[in-house]
C-alpha cells in the first residue's frame, strides 16, 4: 500500500494509474476504521482495478470544538486494517495541507441541508460537501463509496455531484451492525459498559416504527419512537423524523408508492448515535 500525506504526491501517483487505463475506486473515511469501513472498500475492490482511501478528520465539517477534540484517531491501527483488506493508496494528509487557505465555499442544498442532522448542526453539511469535493478533486476517482448509515449525507452527496456534474459514480453500500443491531461506528468505541448495553434499543425501536408503518399516523409513530428511547436511562433523543427517502421532507400520511426513511440522532451519555431504518421495499438497504 502506498501512503502519501500530500496532495500533489497523491495526484501524481493516480495520475499514472488512471493514463493506464485502471478504474479507482475511493473510499474518504476520518478514520477510527471499523468492519463498516472495511466493508465499503471490500466493495470498492470487487468494482475497481485500483482501491484509495483517505483519512482525514474534517475540523470544518463539526460543530463543536469539543467533539472535534474528543474524535478518536487511531491511524497506526487503520493502516494496519487497509493492509490487510488490500488498500492501494491511503491519502492521509494535515489540516495545512487541505486546507492552505480559509475554506470559503458555499453550497447552496435547498432544505436539504436545513432538516434533521442540518437543522441541528448548522454548517455541518457544507463542511462535509466542501472535504468530498475536494478528495475528489485530488483522488478523481471513478466510483465512490458511501453507507447508507449516514443517509443524509449521502444525499447532500449525490445532490452535489449532480450539480456540480461531477465525474463520479457514488455507490450507497449497506449500513454495517453489531450482531445486537448497534449501527457500527468511530463513535461506538467512546460508550461506556453501561451505554454499550443501552445503545442497541435505537434499532429495536426503529424496528418497532417498521412493524407499526401503516397501522398509525407516521406522527404517531415518530412520537411512539422518542418516547421509548427517551425511557432508557443517558438516553435522550435529538430528532426521530419520517421522511421521503428522496426529498426528505416529512410525510403527513402513508403512501405505499413513496419510499420512506426513518432517520434519529440519540444522544447517549456524551455520544451522539445516528441511525436510520429503510421503511418500503422501494430502496434496498
Amino acid at each position: 500500500m502506498e501512503i502519501f500525506t500530500t496532495i500533489a504526491d497523491t495526484q501524481s501517483y493516480l495520475k499514472k494509474l488512471t493514463q493506464q487505463g485502471k478504474s479507482v475506486g475511493f473510499v474518504p473515511t476520518m478514520g477510527a476504521l471499523h468492519r463498516g469501513h472495511i466493508s465499503l472498500l471490500q466493495q470498492a475492490n470487487l468494482e475497481n482495478d485500483i482501491v484509495a482511501c483517505s483519512i482525514f478528520v474534517n475540523p470544518i465539517q463539526f460543530n463543536k470544538q469539543e467533539d472535534l477534540l474528543k474524535y478518536p484517531r487511531t491511524l497506526n491501527e487503520d493502516i494496519a486494517k487497509l493492509k490487510e483488506v488490500a488498500c492501494d493508496v491511503l491519502f492521509a494528509p494535515s489540516v495545512d495541507e487541505m486546507y492552505p487557505e480559509p475554506a470559503l465555499e458555499r453550497f447552496d442544498f435547498g432544505h436539504l441541508d436545513k432538516v434533521m442532522e442540518g437543522k441541528h448542526r448548522p454548517g455541518h453539511f457544507n463542511g462535509v460537501a466542501i472535504v468530498v469535493k475536494k478528495l475528489f478533486e485530488i483522488v478523481n476517482p471513478n466510483r465512490a463509496y458511501f453507507g447508507l448509515k449516514d443517509f443524509q449525507q449521502l444525499k447532500i452527496i449525490q445532490t452535489m455531484v449532480s450539480t456540480l456534474k461531477l465525474n463520479v459514480q457514488i455507490v450507497p453500500c449497506p449500513t454495517l451492525r453489531e450482531n445486537d443491531g448497534l449501527a457500527m461506528s468511530s463513535r461506538n468505541i467512546r460508550l461506556s459498559k453501561h451505554e454499550r448495553s443501552v445503545a442497541p434499543a435505537i434499532y429495536r425501536v426503529l424496528n418497532g416504527i417498521k412493524e407499526k408503518a401503516g397501522r398509525i399516523s407516521p406522527k404517531n409513530a415518530e412520537e411512539w419512537g422518542i418516547s421509548q428511547l427517551n425511557k432508557f436511562d443517558g438516553m435522550n433523543v435529538e430528532y426521530l423524523s419520517i421522511v421521503g427517502a428522496d426529498d426528505l421532507l416529512p410525510i403527513s400520511e402513508w403512501d405505499e408508492k413513496k419510499s420512506v426513511v426513518v432517520c434519529t440522532a440519540v444522544n447517549l451519555g456524551a455520544v451522539r448515535l445516528i441511525d436510520n431504518l429503510i421503511l418500503n421495499h422501494h430502496i434496498e438497504e
